[in-house]
């Protein structure tokens, strides 16, 4: 069995860019959108199409990058000397326009704060200055569901909420299922487009102190796994992820018809 999800590209492709703006979505998300003429070449499959984030970390602003060789990077990165190696992170495109040979790509930052601060991606999220570069490694779609489908089940956290949205925007317009999205906040409640036939239900936190995927995965647990054809995708912080998988085994989907990934770790 491949160590690589399925519609991963064999030869991923490193796209550089740079800020175009940045501006607040909700309390805990932050919109920057990209922008350069390499990007007018990607090509963007829609669902929860992800790449991996490259910006630099050093004062001086600039960008030194990992080469890539078919689909092996990692090593060659973490030979980066420290000082200059750039963060890097995985991210969903939350949209994506072209331009007369140039292109725009949305992403959605989790404002997510570690003992007071923001964590690194959300402080660099709101302090992004125009101009700034940035790099972003193709590796393709992870949603991918059997062609005998007939139910949905999507479930995440904040995290995913990228990735759902895209999910529910491009399904088959005759789709039916389920999602789950636990947010920090009613505020953070976004538009979606959906399927009629798929219930989404909102799950915000509120509640200081709330521990991340506990609502979402409760609300899993309490749904019926509708029939052997379904399948789900259950995504977000790590417990969610792998908790939700296990209930979902126990209730008698075949794991090839789980999509589960962890995010981040609370």
């Amino acid at each position: 069995m491949s160590d690589f999800p399925r519609l991963m590209p064999a030869n991923p492709r490193m796209f550089h860019a740079r800020v175009a703006g940045t501006r607040r979505m909700s309390p805990s998300f932050q919109r920057i959108t990209l922008e350069s003429t390499d990007l007018a070449e990607f090509h963007w499959r829609g669902l929860d199409h992800w790449f991996r984030l490259f910006f630099p970390l050093a004062s001086d602003g600039g960008l030194r990058l990992p080469e890539v060789r078919g689909r092996l990077w990692w090593k060659s990165y973490l030979a980066i000397p420290e000082e200059q190696r750039p963060h890097c992170s995985n991210y969903t495109v939350a949209g994506y326009r072209r331009f007369d040979g140039r292109a725009e790509l949305d992403i959605d930052v989790v404002l997510h704060w570690h003992e007071g601060k923001l964590a690194r991606v959300a402080s660099w999220a709101v302090s992004a200055v125009p101009g700034s570069p940035v790099a972003l490694l193709d590796q393709g779609v992870l949603f991918d569901p059997p062609d005998d489908t007939t139910n949905y089940l999507l479930v995440s956290d904040e995290s995913g909420l990228p990735a759902l949205r895209g999910i529910l925007r491009d399904l088959p317009a005759d789709a039916v299922g389920t999602a789950i999205i636990e947010v920090p906040a009613h505020d953070d409640v976004l538009p979606v487009e959906a399927p009629e036939g798929v219930h989404v239900r909102w799950m915000p936190r509120d509640e200081p102190g709330s521990h991340a995927g506990v609502a979402a995965l409760r609300a899993l647990e309490a749904v019926e796994v509708p029939c052997p054809a379904s399948y789900a995708f259950v995504v977000g912080e790590s417990t969610l992820a792998t908790e939700g998988r296990r209930r979902l085994q126990r209730a008698g989907l075949a794991k090839e018809r789980i999509t589960f990934s962890g995010f981040w770790k609370a």
